[in-house]
C-alpha cells in the first residue's frame, strides 16, 4: 500500500502545479510534459490497484448482434427502463442502488437481437473506485453504445456533465473518434514530427509529451489535436464509446417543454424524451439505438427458393458480401463463386458482385457456390 499512497502523492502534486500554472504559449510544453507524467501515473496506480484486487469488472457474457449498456445516477428509472425494453424483471424501487449488479437483458428490433445492460447507478468518484465504479466503468468500455439515463425534472445539463467527468478520467471518450495520429518508435534519431495541417500546438509541445513515451519516434499528426488527444492516443488504454442521453420521466415535468437537444460543456447532445413508466416514446427509442449501432438488415434468397424477410441477418454497416459468407459458414468464403444481390446497392435486380461488394439496409443476396 505504500507505494499506491507513494503514487497518489506524485498524482495530486502534478495536479496541483497544473492547477496553479497559468496556460500561455510559453508554459503551453511544459503543462503538456505533466499532464503525459500524470496520465502514466494515473494508469500505474490503475494497475496497481487491479493487481491488489480492487478494479476487476463484472463478468458480462456478450450476446446478441450488439451490445447497449444503460447508465447513469441512481434513481433515474434504469430498471425500469431495462424491462420495457426487453420484457425482465429486475427488483425497483424509488431509492439508490435497487441494482447492485449487472442485469442483462435482450430487446428485439427489426430483426435485431440487441443485448441491454442495465448496470448499477454511477456515483460522483466512481472513477476512484467508489461505489464499485471501476466494475462499472470496466463493463462499459467493452458496449457498442451507451444510454446515458437522467431524470428531466433535475439539473440534465449537470447529471451528463458529471457522468461524463467520470467516464472521461476513466479513459472513457464519449462520441468522439481516435485521433488520426501515427507514432513509430525507432532506435535513434530523436523525435521527428511530420504534419499534414497546421496545428495549434507546437513542435516544442508535442516533442515534450511524446519524449516522456519514446526517446526516439517519428510522429505523423494528420488532424488538428489538441495535447489530451496526443496523450489519449499515446496512453493506448483508450476506450471510445457511441452514447445518446435518455431524458426519462417526462410524464412528471408538469407540461414543462421536453428539450430534444443540450449543450453540454461545448458539445451538442441529442436527447431523447421518455417515460419509462408510462411507456412513452419507447418505439423511438428503440429505432435511435437500432440506427446509432449503425446495424442493417441482410435478407437472404436460397438458389430457386423465397427471400426470408422474417429472419434477416444482422450485420454493420458497410458490411462486404464477404461477411455475409462468414456469417453463414466459413466454407461459403472458400467456395465462393459469385452473388446476385437485389437493393440499393446495385445498379439493377439480381446484379452480379464479388466478395468485396459493400451492401446496403434490406438488401437481399443469393450466394453460388463453386461445385
Amino acid at each position: 500500500m505504500r507505494y499506491i499512497s507513494d503514487i497518489e502523492k506524485q498524482i495530486k502534486e502534478i495536479e496541483e502545479e497544473i492547477f496553479s500554472t497559468q496556460y500561455n504559449k510559453a508554459t503551453e510544453h511544459h503543462i503538456g510534459k505533466l499532464k503525459a507524467k500524470l496520465a502514466q501515473l494515473k494508469e500505474q496506480l490503475e494497475r496497481e490497484k487491479s493487481r491488489k484486487g480492487g478494479g476487476k469488472g463484472f463478468l458480462i457474457k456478450k450476446s446478441g448482434d450488439a451490445t447497449v449498456a444503460i447508465l447513469g445516477f441512481p434513481n433515474v428509472g434504469k430498471s425500469t427502463l431495462l424491462k420495457q425494453l426487453t420484457g425482465v424483471e429486475t427488483k425497483v424501487a424509488d431509492y439508490d442502488f435497487t441494482t447492485i449488479k449487472v442485469i442483462p437483458g435482450m430487446m428485439k428490433h427489426n430483426g435485431a437481437n440487441i443485448q441491454i445492460l442495465d448496470l448499477p447507478g454511477i456515483i460522483k468518484g466512481a472513477s476512484v473506485g467508489r461505489g464499485r465504479g471501476r466494475e462499472i466503468l470496466s463493463a462499459i468500455r467493452n458496449i457498442d453504445l451507451a444510454l446515458i439515463i437522467v431524470d428531466s425534472n433535475n439539473n440534465i445539463p449537470n447529471q451528463i456533465s458529471e457522468i461524463i467527468k467520470e467516464l472521461y478520467a476513466a479513459g472513457i471518450r464519449l462520441n468522439e473518434k481516435p485521433p488520426d495520429i501515427k507514432i513509430a518508435p525507432k532506435s535513434e534519431g530523436g523525435i521527428n514530427i511530420s504534419k499534414t495541417i497546421s496545428l495549434k500546438i507546437s513542435d516544442k509541445t508535442i516533442k515534450a509529451i511524446v519524449s516522456e513515451y519514446y526517446v526516439n519516434a517519428d510522429v505523423i499528426i494528420k488532424e488538428d489535436v489538441n495535447e489530451d488527444q496526443l496523450i489519449d492516443y499515446l496512453s493506448k488504454n483508450r476506450a471510445y464509446v457511441k452514447a445518446i442521453v435518455v431524458a426519462n420521466k417526462i410524464d412528471m415535468t408538469k407540461g414543462e417543454n421536453i428539450i430534444d437537444e443540450i449543450l453540454v460543456d461545448g458539445k451538442k447532445w441529442k436527447i431523447i424524451p421518455v417515460s419509462a413508466k408510462e411507456k412513452i416514446n419507447l418505439n423511438l427509442l428503440k429505432k435511435e439505438i437500432f440506427s446509432e449501432l449503425n446495424l442493417i438488415r441482410i435478407y437472404l434468397k436460397p438458389i430457386g427458393g423465397d427471400i426470408d424477410y422474417n429472419k434477416p441477418m444482422i450485420l454493420k454497416k458497410d458490411a462486404l458480401v464477404e461477411d455475409v459468407c462468414k456469417k453463414l459458414h466459413r466454407d461459403f468464403v472458400n467456395k465462393f463463386k459469385y452473388a446476385l444481390v437485389w437493393g440499393k446497392s446495385v445498379k439493377y435486380p439480381g446484379q452480379r458482385v464479388g466478395l468485396d461488394h459493400v451492401l446496403e439496409d434490406e438488401d437481399v443476396v443469393t450466394i453460388i457456390s463453386k461445385r
